[in-house]
């Protein structure tokens, strides 16, 4: 059988199996067990018992359960109600008022979340009541939560890099530094959005509240401290070289408890809610990071990677083509995954096609997460879209129009950085990352 008639055989498998709800990591182990077994004569049981082990056996790795456990805290406490408070003092002056609270706020919690579907229940609990409340136009208080709670998945510590720094054997310290000027750069641009809209819709925009005095406001914003210093805790010991992302998740997670029992919001129940939480999603993505592992072995054992990597040649694509075919390609995915399994599921197939056409894999990984931010507000298995239709009770298509505008913007993001890569590896290579 030649290795495109294989191909298409085992991605067959895999959409009957992911199709008929079996786990994403049975999926992936499935198919490369069956590939191995049909295909190779290689030692299925060995293969498989040291691929396992070495894919688990990763101190980078280590880093993921900890970020998440930080976000689950976080998750529980009063962050996001402080958050509220003390942004919108500064913001009854701007274009669009309090719906920069939802950007602004995503953009923070994001950077102590690392989650796409934490920033969006945590920040929308506090905003859309408040909002709907204040008679903010329900599109742009959806379509800004949707919108900007993809951010959980660029702006460091994200959890997806981590997974594709894992799967890609990338610099997870470097990956971090360089999702840092794409993530501003999409805060810019939904905030950008935001004024523009509301500069033309006027009548839509409700007054402002009473005008405060800057003491005022500087003292409400004393309720921004305990983030800011979490932020610049874990962030900060990371960028300075004084800890690893692994060290420096611990250091976060230390931080998160002493900020989440200073706002009265740690109890022995919440704590343990926290950490069957953090276990559960752990376990989940690591589960089919094994998985995944194991399917990009033994898909090296089957010789497809090498055969695709030659009709990329073949094809002649130019490396702009093949970005755009693989957008199309991670926007199918996405509508049917979430973004931790489109990641592991393609590494092992796109990575030489990528690599062959000459284009950096460190930029790549950028590259995919805003990618994978746009599959997240497409229907039907928008992770955030399900996240607020539970919040709002809305129709998920309503909810999906709304975040329309913001999808369209995760696009202009995608072209920028295509066409000025150094968005993406100015920050790192300044740093030396």
């Amino acid at each position: 059988m030649s290795e495109m008639s294989m191909m298409l055989f085992l991605l067959l498998a895999l959409f009957v199996l992911l199709g008929s709800g079996v786990w994403v990591a049975f999926s992936l182990l499935s198919v490369g067990m069956l590939g191995m077994a049909l295909f190779t004569d290689a030692p299925l049981g060995e293969v498989l018992a040291t691929t396992v082990w070495g894919a688990s056996n990763s101190w980078s790795l280590a880093a993921l359960p900890l970020f998440v456990w930080m976000g689950e805290i976080l998750y529980r406490s009063r962050l996001s109600e402080d958050m509220f408070a003390g942004l919108s003092p500064w913001l009854t002056h701007v274009p669009g008022r309090l719906l920069h609270v939802n950007i602004l706020g995503s953009g923070i919690f994001a950077a102590v979340s690392g989650s796409s579907a934490a920033t969006a229940a945590t920040i929308g609990k506090m905003s859309i009541p408040e909002l709907a409340r204040r008679k903010y136009p329900q599109s742009m208080v959806i379509g800004t939560l949707a919108g900007s709670a993809t951010l959980g998945l660029l702006i460091p510590p994200s959890i997806i890099l981590i997974v594709y720094g894992v799967a890609t054997e990338q610099s997870i310290a470097r990956l971090f530094i360089g999702g840092i000027l794409p993530g501003l750069l999409l805060v810019a641009l939904f905030m950008g959005y935001v004024v523009v809209w509301s500069l033309l819709h006027p009548d839509q925009i409700p007054a402002g509240d009473e005008t405060l005095s800057f003491r005022e406001r500087m003292k409400r914003s004393r309720r921004l401290i305990p983030v800011i210093l979490l932020i610049a805790g874990v962030i900060g010991s990371i960028y300075s070289g004084v800890a690893s992302p692994t060290d420096a998740a611990a250091v976060g997670v230390a931080l998160s408890l002493v900020l989440s029992k200073y706002t009265g919001t740690l109890s022995r129940q919440s704590f343990f809610a926290g950490l069957m939480g953090a276990t559960q999603t752990s376990c989940m993505i690591a589960f089919i990071l094994t998985g995944a592992a194991f399917l990009t072995v033994a898909m090296g054992f089957t010789g497809i990677p090498r055969m695709l990597a030659t009709w990329i040649v073949a094809m002649q694509l130019s490396p702009y083509a093949l970005l755009g075919a693989l957008t199309i390609f991670f926007i199918i995915l996405g509508c049917f995954l979430d973004g931790i399994s489109v990641v592991v599921l393609t590494t092992s197939v796109i990575m030489p096609m990528v690599e062959q056409a000459g284009i950096d894999p460190f930029w790549f990984g950028i590259f995919v997460v805003i990618v994978v931010e746009m599959s997240q507000i497409t229907p039907p298995v928008g992770f955030n879209l399900f996240v607020i239709q539970g919040l709002t009770g809305l129709d998920i298509l309503r909810v999906a129009y709304a975040a329309l505008p913001f999808f369209l913007l995760l696009l202009v993001a995608l072209a920028m950085i295509v066409a000025v890569p150094s968005i993406v590896t100015l920050l790192p290579d300044m740093m030396g990352g």
